[in-house]
């Protein structure tokens, strides 16, 4: 069935001198008539009548917490905003945000063929949008479709033999946008589909109503929207925050990812001179199932080609593929071609990364694609109405298309997601796609002769568990807890030992957890916990990062033991979320706490805010004065950290040489949005952004700080003398400089805290490092094994005074993309040589320099606490606790 025909029926392509934005609509009294039937009218309420979808019969994973309708329509009143001045979406004469309630609201009025969740708000407080586009169901139905979502995911073998599933089950399409909140034409396009869809003839649209439910995030970014900003207000690109979350962009995507379930999740961005469609080129991701992803993933592009091309949109452009390159003339359907990254780009386009929105959707079975509109912005904030006409009519022909697509090949898209989560529950050994594998593949084959077995997808040993100890074996039990509720996030089971079991020679103690890889949603779960691979052998180039793991970068122990064949882990109970560590003990005498993680960062920071005595052992282990008990049981309580009794080793070790009283840290920021929001995340709440050009404006800046976190734009200039004599007087006054990569070492050196030679590594290089701390280093309590570069900084030739604080392995790369080049050295560059150095000036300041990257993106949940433990070695000494 071809319901979008180009150029006819509702399907028409509203090609109008400009794109004019809906008018408003006043607020609804939910309680007045309004035609829409009692069913419509009892939707037409607050979120109170949606109810959460429990976990059915697997029991073992926690739900991703997004609230889904208990029937359709459903049609709550929406806040209205008023007018954003100035918007960056009116340069186009695209839709505003603001635009987007009241015209919802109008078409909730008079259909009862579209519903409206609100899914979360951005960082600036916009409400976020899931608009819904089916037929109507009633409770009874409504169950009766969850009942099947959850019965494909959590017992597929069940759902393979469901006729009623076969028969009834409405296939989820799922199309987001503006996630880069300056690609704008995706919104609107989506909002023209909706219209045609809400105001159609019943009789054209039944069918595909009846058998779908069509789904649009209209903008994944709405504060970047508005002010024509490619990242979110955070300052981070939402498109590769899929797996650390740190944005609320980005945990509404993958909240909503998991309670859709689609069969067809496409993101619309822009911009690429040509509209493009994935699927992607290799390296492919060992982790994903090609063989049920590829066949129609490229049979739909293809057919998104033929139909762009067919129709013809004045001012469009065309990928001549013999020519590799992008005409403004349509050539006709031999020729004329948009751009498809598995056929057109051997490098550089890969889906390797689950940071992205496709790469991320794909986990759930669905069938992806980034979707690149062709027309460029004339600057990086603005769009001409010519060029977003063409983009809008592209995207909404490229939705349509991919509709069509669905609707042709429901049954099977929904046998292979059935099959891609039967493969997870039951376990089976992992198979990469083989030259002989390829031939046997069923379902469209027009992809076949494009597969390359040598460059494309490596094999996968699959254990059977993922092991997060409890106790002495866990390096730090604050950053188990934050990894297991990050997991949690992302629905992936995890259960609890029952009692202390023995696994291949080592005896995980009772509270062990364990992620059980014989789970419907395995590959996310080995993406995001296993190490990777060095694919720096595969392609020249990389389009994003290379390696991700939770397991080596987020600070916590975490054991991969079995193969996926072998028999169950012990006995483990399902967890909703991690278990609870907070405890004080009795009295009101000295307690203590191990710095080892985020969280017990968080709480040091929350006790000396709070002027709460603390003095720091040479062993990693906080001393804290519990005189006034209630603020310690808060502290422990808001952070879920364990206090300890102070033992008589820790009372004599309150008055070694070097022992330190600990002071609430005013720290300076030269870096980016990187370092403020890890700085934040430690619980350094006294933050002073400073860079060259505002020292030498106010050369007071520094006056209030403690320490000086440097990482990026402190490099002065001759004309910023004041700024760079401000640095040196806050160096002569004994206080220090921290900080990462070139800029952290350059500033370092020039005020001569440390002496060395820098070792660059390929800019473009990154992913995990095994690193070396010795004995009295700064780093050596909670000393971590492994390090993430992009790119990497190795120090030599270290002079009088400087010393090696962690080093790079003889063979130090693990996983990830690092060639050398003319721009900087690869692996072998800097195998053995120093990764953190420190010094000391005859003032007394302290400097301490990281050749890794210790916050990179926030996503570096060990190298955070790193980062704490430089920052309070280098800060001044307070009292701290007296000796008893």
């Amino acid at each position: 069935m071809r319901l979008f025909r180009p150029l006819a029926g509702i399907s028409s392509l509203l090609l109008a001198a400009t794109l004019v934005a809906p008018s408003a609509a006043a607020p609804r009294d939910p309680a007045s008539p309004d035609g829409r039937g009692p069913e419509a009218r009892q939707n037409a309420v607050g979120l109170d009548e949606v109810t959460r979808v429990a976990p059915q019969a697997r029991g073992a994973r926690a739900t991703a917490g997004l609230e889904m309708p208990t029937s359709y329509p459903y049609q709550p009143d929406l806040r209205i905003y008023p007018p954003n001045v100035p918007d960056a979406s009116d340069s186009g004469n695209l839709l505003s945000h603001d635009d987007l309630a009241p015209q919802l609201m109008e078409w909730m009025a008079q259909s009862d063929r579209i519903s409206t969740q609100v899914v979360g708000q951005s960082t600036q407080d916009r409400d976020l949008y899931l608009v819904t586009i089916t037929a109507p169901e009633d409770r009874r139905e409504t169950k009766r479709q969850t009942g099947w979502r959850e019965e494909i995911r959590d017992r597929p073998e069940s759902a393979a033999r469901d006729r009623g599933l076969a028969r009834d089950y409405k296939s989820p399409v799922w199309f987001s946008s503006n996630i880069h909140g300056n690609e704008w034409e995706g919104t609107d396009a989506s909002m023209q589909v909706i219209e045609d869809l809400v105001e159609a003839p019943w009789s054209e649209v039944s069918e595909l109503l009846e058998t779908h439910r069509l789904y649009f995030s209209l903008t994944l970014n709405p504060d970047g929207r508005t002010a024509g900003t490619r990242n979110t207000a955070l300052g981070l690109n939402e498109n590769r925050d899929m797996i650390t979350n740190t944005t609320p962009e980005a945990r509404s995507f993958v909240k909503t990812a998991a309670a859709i379930q689609p069969l067809l999740a496409a993101d619309l961005h822009g911009y690429t001179g040509v509209l493009q469609v994935e699927p992607c080129g290799p390296p492919h991701g060992e982790n994903y199932e090609y063989d049920l992803f590829i066949p129609h993933g490229y049979a739909m592009a293809r057919q998104v080609e033929d139909d762009v091309v067919a129709a013809d949109i004045p001012g469009n452009t065309y990928y001549d593929i013999v020519n590799d390159e992008v005409v403004p003339e349509n050539t006709g359907p031999d020729t004329a071609h948009i751009a498809i990254p598995y056929r057109d780009i051997p490098s550089g386009w890969d889906d390797y990364p689950p940071i992205f929105t496709a790469q991320y959707a794909a986990f759930f079975g669905a069938i992806t694609s980034t979707v690149e509109l062709p027309l460029s912005r004339p600057s990086g904030s603005t769009q001409s109405p010519e060029r977003a006409i063409v983009n809008t009519a592209v995207a909404k022909r490229t939705i349509e298309s991919m509709v069509d697509y669905v609707d042709d090949n429901s049954a099977d898209l929904v046998d292979n997601q059935i099959e891609m989560f039967r493969r997870g529950v039951a376990g089976e050994p992992k198979d990469s796609l083989t030259e002989a594998d390829v031939a046997a593949v069923e379902g469209p084959d027009e992809w076949k002769p494009l597969w390359d077995v040598v460059d494309d997808q490596d094999p996968v040993d699959l254990p059977r568990a993922y092991v997060i100890p409890k106790g002495d074996a866990q390096r730090s039990a604050g950053d188990a807890e934050n990894l297991v509720r990050q997991l949690i996030l992302h629905e992936i089971e995890v259960g609890v030992l029952q009692k202390d079991t023995a696994v291949g020679g080592t005896t995980y103690p009772r509270g062990s957890y364990v992620v059980d890889m014989h789970q419907p949603l395995r590959g996310l779960a080995n993406s995001l916990l296993d190490l990777g691979t060095d694919i720096s052998a595969k392609v020249p180039t990389m389009y994003d990062i290379s390696a991700w793991s939770y397991s080596y970068l987020w600070g916590a122990t975490v054991d991969k033991v079995g193969s996926t064949t072998d028999g169950p882990i012990g006995q483990v109970k399902p967890v909703l979320k991690p278990l609870s560590d907070a405890r004080v003990p009795g009295g009101k005498g000295l307690v203590t706490l191990d710095l080892a993680g985020i969280a017990d960062y968080q709480a040091l920071n929350a006790l000396l805010e709070a002027d709460v005595d603390v003095s720091l052992l040479e062993d990693g282990t906080a001393v804290v004065d519990a005189s006034d008990r209630g603020v310690v049981t808060d502290v422990a309580t808001t952070y879920d950290v364990p206090f300890g009794k102070a033992t008589q080793a820790d009372l004599d070790a309150l008055d070694d040489e070097g022992t330190r009283g600990l002071d609430d840290l005013t720290v300076a920021v030269s870096g980016t949005q990187d370092d403020t929001l890890s700085l934040t995340e430690l619980g350094f709440d006294d933050l002073i952004p400073v860079s060259s050009a505002s020292l030498t404006a106010d050369p007071t800046l520094l006056d209030d700080a403690d320490v000086l976190w440097v990482a990026s734009g402190l490099g002065f200039t001759a004309a910023q003398a004041a700024g760079r004599a401000a640095v040196q007087a806050y160096v002569d006054s004994g206080r220090s400089i921290v900080g990462a990569g070139a800029a952290g070492f350059n500033a370092a050196s020039g005020f001569g805290l440390v002496a060395a030679t820098r070792v660059a590594g390929n800019g473009s290089g990154n992913g995990i490092v095994a690193v070396d701390t010795p004995d009295g280093s700064v780093l050596a309590p909670f000393a971590q094994d492994y390090g993430f570069i992009y790119p990497a900084s190795a120090f030599t030739g270290l002079g009088a005074g400087t010393t090696t604080e962690q080093s790079y392995d003889a063979d130090p790369f693990l996983a990830g993309h690092w060639v050398a080049s003319g721009s900087g050295v690869g692996p072998a560059g800097v195998a053995g040589l120093a990764s953190a150095i420190s010094g000391e000036a005859a003032s007394g300041a302290k400097g301490f320099v990281f050749g890794t990257s210790v916050f990179f993106r926030t996503h570096i949940k060990g190298g955070a606490s790193q980062g704490a433990r430089a920052l309070f070695w280098a800060g001044p000494d307070a009292e701290g606790v007296s000796a008893p």
